[in-house]
């Protein structure tokens, strides 16, 4: 304790004296330093681990190794059991069981549980809701395995071989989310967080209370940069660091220290914090926290030095043509197969209109660098819907909206015809929504960063629209924006496929619908 009663830290110094130097391997200070370095090694595989670009949690990372191997186990050994139990070493003469043919079906169970967002740390169903999810995810697994084997007969005999292995994984994984909704989710794989600092920014990270936000990692304490410094975090949480930093991180099993001070020029322990970085403790400013832990961008915390500093935001050749040519093959193939959706749909509003009015509606949308383009959708409002002219935000309920509009717009059917607005380069199949010149400009006075969204193309499926509700207000705009920097930062193909899975999510329980 300091003098004046307040907890402080003591800094340890590098100048050593000859007698440290030369300790040996016996002496504390060593000790200390392998205790450390043994204890580091494991930190990196705890709270969210960054993949592609995007960060995941361990937990659900482990637990959908765990489940896509029991999947392969079952389809290699479960099912000839089943089908053949008189002779179990023969081969099927039809389908021979490799681990390929067991990781493919895996796979697809795997993704289709992911499309339901039964990965996601955002999850907050019940058990009743993840039995939902199981059942549709499932579901539809069989559907895709079934239609595949039905073009490609190589993984099983019938259909109802594969119906016998999906149901055997659909148990399975009933019984394997009881014992991780119990035992683990929330309670293993997290990053032990020390905060420096217990002022406003600090008290950020003390307002992530609930379980679904602090999945990640487990918040030991704060620690006060100085004695004069206004406490807004709970004063339970304050720590006594009467060694120095090193000492505590070790003694309290520390993965990552935050640095969060209000006052930026307020003197920082750098020499401890130094130490414990060279220990193996991670040391991460607090907006890379955040940007971790709620895979977004705060906008309250952004400093124009960290948008500078920052990795992401980077532009690659190779990667900007694998997307485009993702996008160039996969719109044609939905134009293809959507024909038929796509002509119903225009059907049904000609008839609803009597005939009345366009059936396609095109409006101006802020393309990628700030162009402008006519964004393409099935008509779903009222010809008169903006007859002053005025842009209005869609609100729910619209009354503007007609029958047959209330429902294309409940399963993106009013969506379909951006299908070429992708084919012709207007758009992207992942990424920003395009919003109106009208509010761009609006919005661009609110936060300057709004038009940083459009340093990528715009996307008919994104980040934002993944994580956060439809929004329809400048506050709404505002919550999006900070997904959609994340984006911005992080996107890459492997993340755009990955959002597309969840997409499926949120077509299938029709949410953010006005």
């Amino acid at each position: 304790m300091s003098a004046h009663g307040s907890p402080h830290i003591s800094l340890v110094r590098f100048e050593k004296s000859s007698e440290q130097s030369s300790a040996t391997a016996d002496s504390p200070v060593e000790s200390v330093h392998d205790n450390m370095s043994v204890f580091s090694r494991f930190h990196s595989v705890r709270g969210k681990v960054q993949l592609f670009g995007h960060f995941f949690h361990a937990q659900f990372l482990l637990l959908a190794c765990v489940e896509l191997f029991s999947f392969a186990c079952a389809f290699i050994y479960v099912l000839p059991l089943l089908l053949a139990p008189s002779d179990v070493s023969a081969t099927n003469p039809v389908i021979t069981y490799h681990w390929t043919n067991g990781a493919f079906a895996g796979l697809i169970l795997i993704l289709a549980i992911a499309s339901m967002g039964l990965y996601d740390t955002r999850q907050r169903e019940g058990i009743k809701g993840v039995l939902v999810r199981l059942f549709v995810a499932f579901l539809s697994g069989f559907a895709i395995l079934a239609l595949t084997n039905s073009f490609i007969p190589i993984l099983a005999k019938d259909n109802f071989q594969i119906a016998q292995f999906v149901l055997i994984a659909f148990g399975y994984s009933i019984l394997l989310r009881t014992y991780f909704y119990k035992f683990v989710d929330g309670n293993v794989l997290q990053r032990r967080v020390l905060v420096i600092g217990a002022g406003k920014r600090a008290a950020s990270i003390d307002k992530l209370r609930r379980k679904t936000d602090q999945r990640g990692f487990d918040l030991v304490g704060f620690v006060r940069t100085s004695s004069d410094e206004v406490v807004q975090v709970r004063k339970e949480k304050i720590v006594n660091a009467d060694d120095d930093i090193r000492t505590f991180a070790m003694q309290n099993h520390i993965d990552e220290i935050v640095i969060a001070p209000d006052d930026r020029r307020r003197k920082l322990p750098l020499d401890g914090l130094i130490d414990c970085r060279m220990s193996g403790v991670a040391i991460t400013d607090l907006l890379d926290f955040f940007e971790r832990e709620t895979e977004k961008i705060r906008l309250d915390l952004i400093q124009p030095s960290w948008l500078i500093y920052a990795n992401g935001f980077k532009r690659n050749i190779l990667r900007s043509f694998a997307k485009r040519t993702f996008d160039i093959v996969v719109s044609s193939l939905l134009l293809i197969v959507c024909s038929p959706f796509m002509a119903l749909t225009a059907l049904a509003i000609f008839i609803s209109s009597k005939g009345r009015g366009p059936i396609l509606y095109k409006q101006s949308r802020v393309g990628r660098n700030g162009k402008c383009f006519n964004l393409i959708k099935f008509r779903s409002m009222r010809t008169d819907a903006e007859q002053d002219g005025i842009a209005r935000w869609a609100k729910e309920n619209d009354s503007r909206v007609t029958r047959v509009g209330s429902f294309i717009r409940k399963y993106r059917l009013d969506e379909l015809p951006q299908l070429w607005n992708i084919f012709v380069n207007d758009m992207s199949l992942v990424g920003p929504r395009p919003e109106r010149p009208e509010f761009v400009e609006k919005l661009c006075k609110i936060n300057t960063l709004y038009r940083e969204r459009h340093r990528v193309t715009p996307g008919l499926a994104g980040w934002a629209q993944v994580c956060y509700p439809y929004g329809a207000s400048k506050k709404d705009s505002m919550e999006k924006l900070q997904y959609d920097l994340y984006y911005v930062k992080n996107h890459g193909l492997l993340f755009d496929f990955y959002i597309l899975v969840q997409t499926a999510e949120i077509i299938f329980f029709t949410k953010g619908v006005r």
